[in-house]
């Protein structure tokens, strides 16, 4: 073999020190028709798939990440919009994880939309981080004046009952809700490093291992707030930016105690449609 066909050969095989990155995208937009809502234009690619389950009226739509899972280089990128006068509620099979990362951040890039007179619901199940995990996150929903949005983002951190630490961690996330064109709701959380300590502390965690943030965007949420704060345990908040604004704030010891306290302000707000996937 000669030098030339060496040095040719070597070019086409792989890097060892490039590992796989998982990439994938979703664009997906909903309609009305007739008293139901349909799928206007779906398109999914590399590790993201999603199930559309039978629903009365709204499109359900499960987003499934084949890869397993989130580390250190991986993309994903997904776009989703509730077309006018249509109801579009987003889910996942089961919880996302974000696992050590050995070089580079997870990016995770989500684009909502509800347009006029739409219901848009975004409901995915738990994230959950591991030792290690690298992982930056963003959420952009806009919205028309009349639209109305759920939206709710619980966090586990790590897996306490197989004794997990997270000692060593980086999470930066934000939520931004916009409507016609000016800023909603606007949440940032940065944490790095011992997120054990981190979280030990009364004035940000008091020892939980879990919490959500919640966004409830629609005429009657006046009328919710005192409900809610009925339902919610001491670790627990419900606040009324808005005559139409509500926001909820719950911290708990795992994902079991979160889910106990979730689910049914989950149900009331949805009005008892909360996607399957959560009951499983």
């Amino acid at each position: 073999m000669t030098l030339h066909m060496r040095e040719k050969q070597a070019a086409t095989l792989p890097k060892a020190n490039i590992l796989p990155r998982a990439r994938g995208t979703l664009d997906l937009t909903t309609k009305p028709r007739g008293d139901r809502s349909a799928i206007d234009r779906l398109r999914t690619s590399g590790c993201v798939r999603v199930l559309f389950p039978r629903s009365e009226r709204a499109v359900e739509a499960i987003v499934i990440n084949t890869s397993g899972g989130l580390t250190g280089g991986d993309s994903l990128s997904l776009a989703a919009v509730a077309g006018a006068g249509s109801h579009l509620t987003l889910t996942t099979q089961a919880a996302e994880r974000a696992y050590r990362a050995s070089a580079d951040v997870a990016r995770v890039e989500t684009r909502l939309a509800a347009q006029a007179g739409s219901l848009l619901q975004w409901l995915p199940q738990e994230l959950i981080l591991f030792e290690g995990a690298r992982l930056r996150r963003r959420l952009r929903v806009d919205m028309a004046a009349d639209a109305r949005l759920l939206l709710a983002e619980p966090v586990i951190f790590g897996r306490t009952a197989m004794g997990e630490r997270l000692r060593d961690v980086v999470f930066s996330d934000r939520i931004a809700v916009w409507r016609d064109g000016a800023p909603l709701y606007l949440d940032g959380l940065d944490l790095r490093g011992d997120l054990e300590s981190a979280m030990a502390r009364p004035a940000l965690g008091g020892g939980a291992g879990a919490m959500v943030s919640l966004v409830y965007v629609a005429p009657d949420a006046e009328a919710q707030l005192a409900p809610l704060r009925d339902m919610m345990p001491e670790t627990g908040g419900v606040s009324l930016m808005r005559a139409d604004l509500l926001v909820v704030r719950l911290l708990a010891s795992d994902s079991l105690e979160l889910r106990r306290s979730l689910l049914p302000v989950l149900d009331r707000l949805s009005r008892d449609t909360l996607p399957i996937s959560w009951r499983l």
